[in-house]
């Protein structure tokens, strides 16, 4: 098994290093003439990135001080994300390449004069005197001029050549556009969730609830780049809305309680009539679940760690994530399910949307969800939506309902292309009313 694990690793380090090559070679080898100060800055970059990428990953599993995190996290994960749309924008480019080069065809471009180098101390040569213009007695015909590049010492080198300038062109428009496309997605996510409002109808729903509020945040990932600045922002933003009930689901997290601990106490000014609940993702058991679920409820929000709590008008329960299993703390739809009054209405908590289907056998009417982050980085969506049922919104799986809010905050890189952070304020609705 260990040896399979080690081959898949080469693999995938192989296939990262092939596109890599490949991306350096279009943006860096051939746009360049020679080797030079220029070939040599590329180079450095291609080779710092992705080892800083490797380095903030290593650095984030294995516990290292929390200021190495920090120090490796910025540009290491900005290079994931710089990566990916360099490597996109530059097949993109290969489809503009032979038009640019047809349009270019038969246009000769401008030689540029190479100044000569002269020994310091040594005077310039004198110039021969040219005789005047006219023709010679003796001279034959006037020769044609030669229409063709002139590379003679007098002009020096030809301009670089067609296939120089379209390389340069097409490379620095992919470079701009790359830069462009992360530097926007990562002030998307550094500037904080937008707040989207989704009503969902509940058959069971008393009258007196209909109306009630949730405001549903996931995947706020405070960790060595989102830090307590964030976390405020999104308290804010939630307070705002003035929900009648708060739920985190999941993903809260990538850190442990001693590094994290000051970034998370802006939760603790969560606000909500009937107050603010907790259920765990699957980060929150790669920085110790147990701490942390203390932790939240020490800032006075209440885990739902396979439990139930009956509310005004439905009962609201939650289930641990499903990475809880390898620590023998997974999800127990029995335990939190079972024994309650079917004739209730009854929503549930759960990180991950692959969780609806023993939600629907367990007759819940409403699951709220995280985990996708609506696939972040687009086309991400696409793998997102190979591996879960419902990558973001509201769908219906027979008689139970499903919301996937893609998240506040972003893994890896802070930066989100196609998939905007959100907080959702669901709001019941009664078919009485």
């Amino acid at each position: 098994m260990v040896i399979v694990l080690v081959l898949v690793a080469l693999a995938v380090l192989a296939v990262v290093a092939g596109l890599h090559w490949y991306v350096w070679r279009r943006l860096v080898r051939d746009t360049t003439a020679a080797p030079g100060r220029a070939r040599r800055a590329g180079t450095a970059v291609f080779v710092a990135g992705p080892v800083l990428l490797v380095a903030a990953l290593v650095a984030e599993r294995s516990g290292a001080p929390f200021w190495l995190q920090r120090a490796l996290a910025w540009p290491g994960f900005l290079w994931m994300a710089l990566a990916l749309y360099l490597l996109l924008a530059v097949v993109a480019g290969e489809a503009v390449r032979p038009l640019l080069r047809r349009l270019t065809r038969g246009r000769a471009l401008r030689p540029v004069p190479v100044p000569v180098a002269v020994p310091a101390g040594t005077a310039p040569a004198p110039q021969a005197q040219q005789p005047a213009p006219g023709p010679r007695p003796d001279a034959g015909p006037e020769p044609r001029p030669d229409t063709g590049p002139e590379t003679g010492p007098e002009h020096g080198p030809q301009d670089p050549s067609r296939r120089l300038f379209v390389s340069r062109v097409v490379g620095g428009v992919a470079a701009t556009a790359a830069v462009a496309t992360v530097g926007y997605g990562t002030y998307g996510v550094l500037r904080g969730p937008s707040v989207k409002h989704v009503t969902v109808p509940l058959a069971k729903l008393p009258r007196s609830a209909h109306g009630f509020r949730i405001a549903v945040v996931s995947d706020i990932h405070l960790g060595p780049v989102l830090g307590r600045g964030f976390a405020q922002r999104v308290v804010d933003t939630i307070n705002a809305t003035q929900p009648d009930l708060i739920a985190v689901v999941g993903d809260l997290v990538d850190g442990s309680v001693p590094d994290l601990g000051p970034a998370a106490a802006p939760l603790a000014q969560l606000s909500a009539r009937h107050g603010a609940y907790f259920v765990t993702g699957n980060h929150e058991y790669f920085s110790g679940a147990e701490q942390w679920v203390e932790e939240v409820r020490r800032l006075g929000l209440r885990p739902l760690e396979n439990a139930r709590t009956e509310l005004p008008g439905f009962d609201l329960a939650g289930v641990n994530d499903v990475q809880g299993e390898s620590e023998g703390q997974g999800p127990d739809y029995e335990r939190a399910l079972a024994d309650r009054d079917p004739a209730r209405a009854c929503v549930l908590l759960a990180h991950q949307p692959v969780q609806i289907h023993q939600a629907v056998r367990h007759g819940v009417d409403l699951q709220l969800s995280g985990h996708t982050h609506g696939g972040q980085l687009w086309p991400g969506s696409l793998l997102a939506a190979a591996a879960n049922p419902t990558v973001a919104g509201l769908e219906r799986y027979g008689d139970t309902q499903l919301y996937v809010s893609r998240g506040a905050g972003a893994w890896g890189p802070p930066t989100r292309v196609g998939a905007p952070s959100d907080i959702t304020v669901v709001q019941l609705a009664s078919r009485h009313a």
